[in-house]
């Protein structure tokens, strides 16, 4: 089976995709420099610690496991901060790429799998969002990744650089066969925010009921990331298998208000979510949800997790086995 180098491995969606292509018979060797990863989320004599601007070394790396193919995971994704720190998100996720992909070139591997965002579009004109949507981010985190989808196009015209861009929308639930869940520190996510609430009684803040939306909070499509893990490995085998560069859509179709989670928390826990409303965040548009019809028909790709109740019921587990 071909050997896959996935860059972020530690991380949230990263553990998920390195455990889905081990249990599918993939090698998999995993890059993570452990500044939001966790080294207990990756298999035992996968993990190698260091950064992506360690380009000799990352190079070296990869003749020597005769890499095939590189998931490109690491970044930063808090879109908050990266309102407030542009410069560190530019940085590290944009000059963070430019440094692997250096490194595939010296060590000849030309397929790449990039972990792209919804946040592309910023705020889209038509609802669900297809590809063709014009491209215009509204936060630096976003701008960070529309920048590198663009050296990305470049690398593909000039040097054969073959790459699945998945542009994915919210990311969210646990696979508790595997132990892996949501460990982000700190936490920014929904839907791990409710869920701390409800066991700790601490309320949590939403951000905004001002929206352009029915209810005035905004509108996400949530996708699991068990459902993100496998678009990712039906990226990496259309590209083994000779397929071109393209973005494709990860998502369920179905977009849910931030008041429609705390309904379905409170169905699935069956306690009430303490929470306060607070003003909405810079940089949030009012709806995100996908267009996913290309994933689906040209990579066979279709979501297991089809209701948010059971995305939920997946992170309410793991949050109750783990609690902190």
């Amino acid at each position: 089976m071909p050997k896959i180098l996935v860059t972020g491995g530690a991380g949230y969606i990263g553990s998920h995709t390195v455990y889905q292509l081990q249990q599918q018979g993939f090698s998999v060797v995993v890059v993570d420099d452990l500044s939001k990863g966790h080294a207990a989320s990756v298999p035992a004599g996968a993990l190698h610690v260091f950064s992506l601007f360690e380009r000799e070394r990352l190079a070296a790396l990869m003749q020597a496991e005769k890499v095939d193919a590189v998931i490109h995971f690491a970044a930063f994704i808090a879109v908050g901060e990266s309102t407030r720190e542009p410069e560190k998100y530019f940085h590290n996720n944009t000059a963070g790429s430019i440094s692997l992909f250096s490194a595939m070139a010296d060590a000849g591997v030309n397929k790449l799998v990039f972990s792209s965002t919804a946040a592309v579009y910023g705020n889209p004109t038509q609802i669900p969002i297809p590809e063709s949507s014009t491209i215009s981010a509204v936060n630096p985190y976003g701008e960070s990744k529309v920048m590198v989808e663009k050296i990305l196009d470049w690398l593909d015209t000039s040097r054969g650089l073959r790459s699945i861009r998945l542009r994915y929308f919210n990311a969210c639930g646990a696979n508790n066969d595997a132990g892996l869940g949501e460990r982000h520190d700190p936490e920014t996510h929904l839907i791990p925010l409710i869920l701390k609430a409800v066991i700790s009684g601490k309320p949590v803040t939403l951000f905004g009921d001002d929206y352009a939306t029915p209810d005035g909070t905004c509108v996400r499509d949530y996708v699991h990331v068990d459902d993100l893990a496998s678009a990712h490995i039906a990226a990496v085998n259309h590209l083994l298998g000779g397929g071109a560069t393209g973005a494709y859509n990860a998502g369920t179709g179905r977009g849910y208000s931030v008041k429609e989670v705390v309904a379905a928390v409170e169905k699935v826990t069956g306690q009430k979510v303490p929470f306060l409303m607070g003003p909405r965040r810079e940089g949030d548009p009012d709806q995100l949800v996908a267009d996913s019809s290309r994933l689906r028909q040209t990579l066979g790709w279709k979501p297991r997790f089809d209701t948010i109740e059971a995305i939920i019921e997946s992170a309410w587990v793991f949050e109750k086995q783990n609690l902190t």
